[in-house]
């Protein structure tokens, strides 16, 4: 652990601060997190944060909104204001409106991957983890979900409901690089991988992978997977998690250049100036926050 690090340390005990970190983080940050995880186990951990006054969220700007939803009486910032995340930004709120105008019969699960504004438009929503548990739970036969169309046709393969994709295009823009190809090029190389990737991968790519999984689910699965070579398709520094908690495996990224350049805008220089300086604070409308806290609370209920 370098001086920074430690420095970043003592200040979160001194402001009794808690750092969340997303699997995508660069290691340095990986390291001072008080939790790792995915945008679930993030959820989860938010709904129960008791003690800490200050939350310093180095993830994606949903995120940060979702903690903040989850605890309005608490301080939550975002080391780079910058960091949004693109899909999430797909779906507008006055959008989802618009499709439950043309399809009042149906039930509406956004993922986790939205803004405020959309997820109290929703009526429960979902992560990549248990999007399946939740359209399953749902009476409806008729399901809006969004943003991501290929977990929308992940989700459609594994219940027996209509599922309509909103928008149309809805996507991950690192999800989007892995290619067919990249599994058949690794694989010469790597015959006895096992091939694990993510449900926002291509419909194509999630046919020929031995496992489709969450983040979450990638560190469970490989943690208790006798295999002992893995070919990783999500961002390239889930790999440094696999590989930090599976120091007996090989573990290697499908595709190296599978980089969430806004994940990683933020450093450790940047969380010394959040605890130092209170920057920069996310907030969401009460109005809106307390819409969106039922939805995501209907989700955490199925998932404890």
């Amino acid at each position: 652990m370098n001086q920074l690090q430690k420095e970043i340390l003592e200040l979160k005990n001194e402001k009794n601060a808690i750092i969340l970190a997303h699997n995508y983080q660069t290691p340095e940050i990986q390291e001072i997190a008080d939790f790792l995880g995915d945008s679930l186990e993030l959820c989860l951990k938010s709904s129960q944060i008791k003690d800490a006054d200050l939350v310093i969220f180095c993830g994606v700007d949903f995120m940060a909104e979702t903690a903040f939803i989850l605890n309005p009486d608490k301080k939550i910032l975002l080391p780079d204001v910058s960091a949004e995340c693109p899909m999430a930004h797909m779906l507008p709120a006055k959008e989802v409106r618009e499709y439950k105008r043309r399809y009042p019969d149906a039930a509406v699960v956004l993922y986790v991957n939205t803004m405020a504004e959309a997820k109290a438009e929703a009526d429960i929503l979902c992560t990549s983890a248990n999007a399946v548990p939740v359209v399953e739970s749902l009476p409806q036969e008729r399901i809006l979900f969004g943003p991501d169309m290929n977990l929308a046709s992940y989700v459609a393969q594994k219940v027996d409901k209509e599922i309509i994709p909103i928008p149309e295009g809805g996507h991950c823009y690192v999800h989007k690089m892995f290619q067919p190809t990249d599994i058949m090029v690794m694989k010469k190389k790597y015959p006895e991988a096992e091939v694990l990737v993510h449900p926002e991968c291509n419909p194509e790519l999630q046919e020929i992978a031995n496992q489709v999984l969450s983040t979450g689910g990638m560190v469970n699965y490989v943690a208790s997977s006798p295999r002992k070579i893995f070919l990783i398709g999500t961002e390239v520094d889930m790999v440094t998690r696999l590989l930090r908690e599976n120091p007996d495996k090989t573990i290697i990224p499908l595709l190296s250049e599978a980089i969430c350049e806004n994940m990683k805008l933020h450093t450790l220089e940047k969380v010394k100036n959040s605890l130092l300086n209170g920057e920069f604070q996310v907030t969401v409308d009460p109005e809106i926050a307390d819409q969106a806290r039922k939805a995501v609370e209907r989700m955490l209920a199925l998932s404890r």
